[in-house]
C-alpha cells in the first residue's frame, strides 16, 4: 500500500497541516470579534414567548395521557421546532470594533490557510 500525501496526492501534507493551522487561529480570532445576543421575542408589539410554548405544552399534556397518541408527539415536535425556530430568528449577532491591522491580520490567516489548504491538495509532482 503505498502512502499517498493530501487529499491522495503526492506531497503536500506540511502544506496542509501549516494552513490548516493558520485557518484555525484566523476563524478562531475572527470569532473572538463576534458578540451574540438575543432580542424579545414579539408579536404585534407583545412578549409572545409564552404563546410559542402552547403547541409544546399540549402535546407533552397529550403524552402524559396516552404515549402514542400521534398528535401529541406532531405537537411535541412542532412546538419544540417553534421555540428553535424562535431562538434562532430572534438572536443578533455584531462584530465588535477592533483595528484594521487586527482585521487584516484575522483575514489574512483565515483566507491565507485556506487557500495552503486547497494548494496542498494538488498534484506535488
Amino acid at each position: 500500500m503505498a502512502i499517498s500525501g493530501a487529499g491522495g496526492t503526492p506531497g503536500g501534507v506540511g502544506q496542509f497541516l501549516i494552513g490548516f493551522v493558520l485557518a484555525v487561529v484566523g476563524g478562531w480570532l475572527l470569532m473572538n470579534q463576534v458578540t451574540v445576543t438575543s432580542g424579545m421575542w414579539s408579536l404585534w408589539g407583545y412578549n409572545s414567548f409564552g404563546l410559542s410554548l402552547l403547541p409544546f405544552a399540549a402535546g407533552v399534556a397529550l403524552l402524559f395521557f396516552n404515549g402514542r397518541s400521534m398528535l401529541g408527539w406532531l405537537l411535541t415536535i412542532a412546538g419544540l421546532a417553534i421555540v428553535l425556530a424562535g431562538v434562532i430568528a430572534n438572536l443578533q449577532i455584531y462584530f465588535r470594533p477592533t483595528s484594521l491591522f487586527n482585521t487584516l491580520l484575522m483575514l489574512v490567516l483565515l483566507f491565507g490557510g485556506i487557500g495552503l489548504i486547497a494548494r496542498s491538495l494538488r498534484s506535488q509532482a
